[in-house]
């Protein structure tokens, strides 16, 4: 299950952490000393919390948290860094209250769901420079597709695999319990269902290759400074899989965005693609593949949190998608 959501409601889901703001200033100073200054909240993860602070004049980020793999796959994917897609190296994971805490360098920036659509219009080109750097980070060292742990491991063998696994509840997963409250909701499981039998056809026109995917763009963990993607963090549900993903993302999730109306980021996808050569198969069953499980994906973490409004309009969006009558 991913992060991607509009704000979760209550209840929080198990395993978020609760340290609050003198919580972390205690403990930044037990750790580092009197030189720990400015200690804030910042960003919105729904996992962790996360507090901007300074030490000895330079500026970081701890985050705090129950799932100490979100921050191990935060250290990796700082190994794919580059100009066009700026990852904040993560200089140290322990435990602390329980749980688990990383301290990662600060970037600094707007967030990419802040900006208006002239804004993201600017943007667009440097975000299409991240993706296409995430899409030649070289994953030899790494296995599998899906979503892959602190070591780089894939937990499936191919992607449609990685895919079909959405509709899957399993007592270990993080998220789960999502499945029960789904159908015992008065929005019910019907069109999560639909949706998913639509998935299973459009899996098989998924590629083999194997790419860096964020899989969680839009919902605080990307900073953009001057039309420029200055940060991008949070790799806690990134995957191994087709490159077309995280763009598919912003296509499922505009229309929560009233500023992005005009943007069509599926054409916006392909027009880029054309300017650098670059033929993608079956790109319009791979778009709508990915579109339906980033949107059955979102209906977990919306049942699971109870978040019934923001459910029922993805739940519809999904389907509709699904049926291609988007």
């Amino acid at each position: 299950m991913g992060d991607s959501r509009a704000p979760a409601a209550e209840p929080l889901p198990p395993g978020t952490s609760r340290v609050g703001a003198t919580e972390a200033q205690t403990f930044l100073v037990g750790r580092f000393g009197a030189g720990v200054t400015d200690v804030e909240p910042v960003g919105g993860g729904a996992w962790s919390k996360a507090y901007a602070f300074r030490r000895d004049g330079a500026p970081f980020v701890a985050r705090f948290g129950g799932y100490p793999d979100d921050f191990g796959k935060d250290r990796l994917a700082g190994r794919y860094a580059s100009a066009d897609l700026p990852i904040p190296a993560v200089t140290e994971i322990g435990r602390a209250y329980g749980g688990h805490y990383a301290i990662s360098e600060r970037m600094f920036g707007g967030y990419i769901d802040h900006l208006d659509g002239g804004q993201m219009r600017a943007t667009l080109p440097s975000l299409f420079a991240a993706l296409d750097a995430a899409r030649a980070v070289d994953l030899s060292a790494t296995t599998g597709y899906g979503s892959w742990d602190a070591e780089g491991v894939g937990a499936f063998s191919n992607w449609p695999a990685a895919l079909l696994d959405v509709a899957t509840d399993r007592p270990e997963d993080k998220g789960h319990g999502w499945r029960r409250r789904l159908e015992t909701s008065a929005i019910g499981a019907e069109r999560f269902d639909e949706a998913y039998a639509h998935l299973r056809s459009l899996a098989g026109f998924c590629p083999e290759e194997r790419h860096l995917i964020h899989r969680d763009l839009i919902h605080f963990n990307v900073l953009v400074a001057d039309n420029r993607i200055s940060a991008v963090f949070d790799w806690g549900c990134a995957l191994y899989g087709d490159f077309l993903y995280d763009l598919a993302c912003f296509a499922f999730w505009s229309c929560w965005f009233p500023a992005w109306q005009d943007i069509d980021f599926r054409e916006e996808a392909a027009r880029h693609f054309a300017a650098i050569g670059l033929e993608v198969p079956h790109f319009d069953e791979r778009f709508r593949c990915c579109q339906v499980h980033a949107g059955l994906d979102a209906q977990q973490f919306q049942a699971l949190v109870g978040d019934w409004e923001n459910l029922e309009r993805a739940a519809g969006r999904t389907l509709a998608v699904a049926r291609g009558e988007l």
